[in-house]
């Protein structure tokens, strides 16, 4: 597994570049083993904190990210491991259930263009927020429990599909108390 370890002005010494490597490794066996790779990189976050984010592809374009600002660089390493480590579970567990049936494809990621607003000094100031990227993206056709995989695995606040069962246009999201809102279109 090729584990890349990487510092924005924070010193990555030997010491915490081994731990990253034992650890991932560690939970790659143990979850999912045909995991490619990880890249951890190491900042710095206000407030005198370290910022540590990881980004592993696993396989068919399936991409596990996490993030975590802690006090020491081992202990944000660690949250953001925490998190992955639950992906990887809740990835594993998923296609262990659906190994009868063919997943869902995930889609391209998200198409992004900043558009230009302009200067401070030429936009008069308005009630309505600058609109400042539009977001372009295929939707998949999941069921609800492989949508919410999906919500997972990019790590995003809010994904809309085509439910399997209605055809209808459904979205799940993340919810402030870290539980799955589902929305689906009332018929009437």
């Amino acid at each position: 597994m090729d584990i890349r370890v990487a510092g924005h002005q924070v010193d990555t010494g030997t010491a915490l570049q081994h731990h990253v490597a034992d650890r991932i490794e560690t939970m790659t066996e143990k979850y999912f083993s045909r995991a490619v790779a990880a890249n951890v990189t190491f900042g710095r976050a206000p407030h005198d904190q370290f910022r540590c984010d990881i980004v592993a592809p696993v396989s068919n374009g399936h991409v596990l990210k996490a993030s975590n600002r802690a006090g020491d660089a081992h202990i944000a390493f660690e949250g953001a491991a925490d998190k992955i480590e639950r992906q990887l579970k809740r990835y594993a567990e998923r296609l262990r259930e659906r190994r009868s049936e063919p997943m869902s494809e995930l889609p391209a990621e998200a198409d992004y263009r900043v558009l230009d607003i302009g200067s401070d000094e030429e936009t008069p100031a308005s009630e309505a927020p600058a609109i400042v990227a539009e977001t372009h993206t295929d939707i998949p056709k999941a069921s609800v429990g492989d949508a919410v995989m999906m919500l997972d695995l990019r790590n995003a606040n809010a994904l809309m599909f085509r439910n399997n069962k209605s055809n209808e246009l459904n979205m799940v999201y993340r919810r402030d108390d870290g539980t799955i809102g589902w929305v689906e279109p009332g018929r009437g």
